[in-house]
């Protein structure tokens, strides 16, 4: 079974040494490993949460892009979008709103830590309180549900965050479930509980100070700093008294920890039995800047290629924002009928019974689920004919894709390969209904589906 990953990156600030070794280096490395489907996101709306400066939250944007992609992010094996170019977030954003207890948004712990801290200021509980930090446990769960993720790896500060997302997915499921199982014609429920995945091996670097790196600290070490820069913030790094001779510490020891995160074995034993040997600070210290610096480099030379491109970068999210759209549209569809929320013609679900609205019904295009794990799609008429049967696809975003494509462009995404079957792109997908006309009734269908989607 692909296992489905999804990652989220806030855009609020420069990437550091810290997010590399904490975050950046073992996503990327996790998106390689086999079995495994992996979205990555600019979070751009959860920015606006904790940014009110445009040219910010635009240059962080565009800094975060190019660093994920310059360390190693190979867009053509992973879905690497722009939260805010996908409009289906914002629109299952609402319909979760709908049915997320206001008991539950007040547990979170953002929201609480502003209300304790306007208490111990003898301020209103909500001042300065805005509605989408209030709301933004049901943002991060339509991200997250939007794609059908498996596993969501996140810090244990985030953990909550993933519970309310299984438990505002298992709501709409129990009141949605019957009416999008028959406006689909699908089986099982339609929003997939994701499941948080902790890894206990990722680094928290410390900072110049020996607190933890954090922009908040304004201790970091910026990632991509020139060559003089870097050496100038590693030379600044706190360090004891301890004059060159005397045996030094590794435990505890800022300078380090951060000199482990970036070298092998032999090289961290190496420089283990060079604090016990009393190595001075600033021979310590220009060991750490060489080993940065040669990570580093060749990753900034690319980094500074993409920040002189940005049409470049804008066109590698585009790709990425059309291919997580081909999983979101179709889902959306599914959704927004479930809650009669669709065309006048198409069926109107009602708990515990289905009823057809007044007038002609449209051809439906239905995703479905066989035993065999597989999953299918077949076009029928407004009476329930089959007009197309698709084939069995491993994954439903292959489905999903055959379907928004469908969807999209009719007849013309179409070819006849033989005298009953069809392929995409001059790929098999599916055979004609059985005892039909053929192609004439699924070009109209289609024709009815486009004219509906445009």
């Amino acid at each position: 079974m692909t296992v489905r990953v999804l990652t989220g990156i806030t855009t609020t600030g420069t990437p550091h040494l810290g997010n590399y070794a904490g975050a950046i280096r073992p996503a990327i490395a996790a998106s390689r490993a086999a079995g495994v489907e992996s979205f990555f996101f600019l979070a751009d709306y959860h920015a606006l949460i904790k940014a009110d400066d445009p040219a910010r939250v635009a240059r962080s944007r565009l800094e975060i892009a190019a660093t994920w992609l310059a360390c190693g992010l190979d867009p053509q094996k992973v879905t690497f979008y722009r939260q805010s170019d996908i409009p289906e977030i914002p629109q299952l954003t609402w319909l979760l709103t709908c049915v997320t207890a206001k008991g539950l948004l007040n547990r979170a712990h953002a929201y609480k830590a502003a209300v304790d801290k306007n208490a111990e200021a003898g301020e209103d509980p909500d001042f300065g309180v805005t509605a989408g930090l209030y709301m933004y446990p049901v943002l991060m769960a339509a991200d997250i549900l939007a794609f059908g993720a498996h596993k969501v790896p996140v810090g244990r500060d985030q953990i909550q965050h993933i519970e309310m997302a299984r438990d505002i997915g298992q709501r709409f499921n129990h009141i949605y479930g019957e009416s999008w199982r028959a406006a689909t014609g699908a089986s099982g429920d339609p929003l997939v509980l994701p499941e948080v995945q902790i890894d206990e091996n990722v680094a928290t670097l410390p900072g110049l100070d020996g607190r933890k790196m954090s922009k908040s600290y304004d201790n970091t070490i910026p990632l991509f700093a020139p060559p003089a820069e870097l050496k100038k913030l590693v030379m600044s790094i706190v360090t004891d008294s301890r004059a060159p001779g005397e045996p030094k510490d590794t435990e505890g020891s800022t300078l380090f920890q951060l000199y482990q995160a970036f070298a092998t074995p032999a090289q961290t034993e190496e420089m283990r039995h060079a604090f016990a040997d009393g190595i001075g600070w600033g021979d310590a210290k220009q060991r750490l800047f060489n080993l940065v610096d040669d990570t580093v480099a060749p990753m900034r030379e690319q980094y500074a290629q993409l920040m002189a491109r940005p049409a470049q970068l804008e066109e590698i999210l585009l790709e990425g924002a059309r291919k997580a759209r081909d999983i979101t549209v179709p889902l959306l569809d599914g959704l927004q009928r479930a809650v009669g929320l669709g065309a006048f013609s198409a069926p109107v679900v009602a708990k515990g019974k289905a009823r057809a609205s007044a007038g002609a019904r449209l051809p439906q295009i239905k995703q479905y689920r066989e035993a065999d794990g597989r999953f299918h799609f077949k076009l029928v008429d407004g009476e329930g004919r089959l007009l197309l049967q698709g084939d069995g696809f491993e994954s439903p975003r292959e489905a999903g894709q055959v379907i928004a494509r469908l969807r999209r462009e009719g007849l013309d995404a179409l070819h006849e390969l033989e005298q009953r079957a069809v392929g995409l792109l001059g790929e098999r997908i599916g055979t004609l209904g059985e005892g039909l006309a053929g192609v004439d009734e699924v070009r109209e269908a289609l024709r009815q589906l486009v004219e509906a989607e445009s």
